[in-house]
């Protein structure tokens, strides 16, 4: 598949098929990730897998208890309250695989946009593989808080910048979403 044909094609999957991705596939997407630019070469990032189905309902659970502890702080969140109230909902969409980049502190003025740079490229490369993909922001207040980075290995200090789920996609790939024409604030020619 073309750069193109994947820039132009890639969707948010929200529906997927069982099948696992294999390990030597979730390496692949990490090679391609930290293939990205990064500031002054830092390569700030980090990564986590979590892999299967119950592991990531369990996490899914627990990061809709930890949304909904805090939706006073983020009040657009709520009018997802009833979604993430319900007890079967899932936010990974049942999806078999989730890969989280960090950022390393102190390494970049830019880290988090040097890690989301990085997702950019893992997703382009799943949806070249014939993979589907999401960011899901609604898993981040789990996965940056002090108790899960310890859980998981992770150091305290490290921020979360993209989980993001792969999988098969179930059925035929999202249609497209309208895009609003870009804002053109200035075009300078000399």
């Amino acid at each position: 598949m073309e750069v193109l044909e994947a820039i132009n094609s890639r969707r948010s999957v929200r529906s997927y098929a069982a099948t696992s991705v294999s390990r030597e596939n979730i390496e692949e997407l990490i090679r391609t990730a930290i293939k990205a630019p990064s500031a002054m070469n830092s390569q700030p990032w980090a990564f986590g897998v979590i892999e299967g189905l119950e592991a990531l309902r369990k996490f899914s659970d627990r990061a809709k208890a930890a949304l909904l502890a805090e939706m006073d702080q983020h009040p657009m969140l709520e009018r997802y309250r009833g979604m993430l109230s319900k007890p079967d909902s899932n936010i990974f969409h049942n999806a078999p695989a989730l890969l989280i980049i960090y950022a390393k502190p102190g390494t970049s003025i830019s880290s988090d946009t040097d890690c989301a740079l990085a997702a950019q490229n893992l997703m382009l490369a799943a949806r070249g593989m014939g993979l589907g993909s999401c960011w899901v922001g609604f898993g981040r207040v789990l996965f940056d808080s002090p108790k899960v980075k310890r859980e998981l290995g992770v150091p305290v200090e490290y921020n979360i910048v993209a989980p993001i789920i792969v999988g098969y996609p179930q059925g035929e790939m999202p249609a497209p979403t309208p895009r609003n024409a870009p804002e053109m604030l200035f075009w300078v020619q000399g």
